[in-house]
């Protein structure tokens, strides 16, 4: 792509951009993905493109937050503060892996993860823009739970993060060998109702 400053810039078609880029990026990677490709399938020219878009990097984080945004988000509405630990740790354990094992969370940890080694920044921006979301969303709820005297815990950022991984128990191994890319209800149920037991048989008041 031509040089100019990193920098994003919005305008009237900046969302038009961003679908097709997610259409092109998801379907051919980050290196396969080219400009001519995403101009064509967004409907736009290259220039405006350009315009919006500098650095190709930027187009595909823009995205990928984009993405992992709408994740965070939807977490944040179904926790409420109010309602017990086993309760809220089903909803929160449901949405991580709702978008952990859905297509578009798949392709983009896949492409941030082969990229990684070249565009160090690509890995960093994809964890902040998703899984640090959720786990500060999980603490701003334990630390409520504590206050209510339902949860012992003292390190409540260790506390969150041995959440996340105990949700992805034996499934994410397969998912990253492809050794299965689906899981049935009964499957998933499995895995978050013992990461549940779990976290609260070590930190259950």
């Amino acid at each position: 792509m031509p040089t100019h400053p990193a920098e994003v810039r919005r305008g009237r078609k900046f969302d038009q951009v961003l679908h097709g880029a997610r259409e092109v990026f998801l379907r051919d990677g980050f290196e396969g993905a080219s400009v001519d490709d995403i101009a064509k399938v967004a409907g736009v020219s290259k220039a405006t493109l350009y315009s919006y878009f500098p650095d190709k990097r930027l187009l595909f984080m823009e995205m990928a937050s984009c993405q992992c945004q709408l994740q965070a988000d939807e977490a944040l509405m179904t926790i409420d503060l109010s309602q017990p630990p086993r309760q809220v740790l089903k909803q929160v354990a449901h949405t991580f892996l709702g978008f952990v094992l859905s297509d578009m969370g798949q392709r983009i940890f896949r492409i941030c993860a082969a990229e990684s080694d070249r565009f160090p920044d690509l890995g960093r921006q994809f964890y902040q823009s998703g899984p640090m979301l959720m786990k500060k969303a999980l603490t701003g709820y334990l630390q409520a739970s504590i206050a209510r005297g339902e949860l012992r815990i003292d390190d409540i950022d260790l506390a969150a993060a041995q959440f996340a991984e105990l949700c992805k128990a034996d499934i994410w191994i397969q998912l990253v060998f492809g050794i299965k890319d689906r899981f049935s209800e009964t499957e998933i149920a499995r895995v978050v109702d013992g990461a549940i037991e779990t976290f609260l048989a070590r930190y259950g008041a």
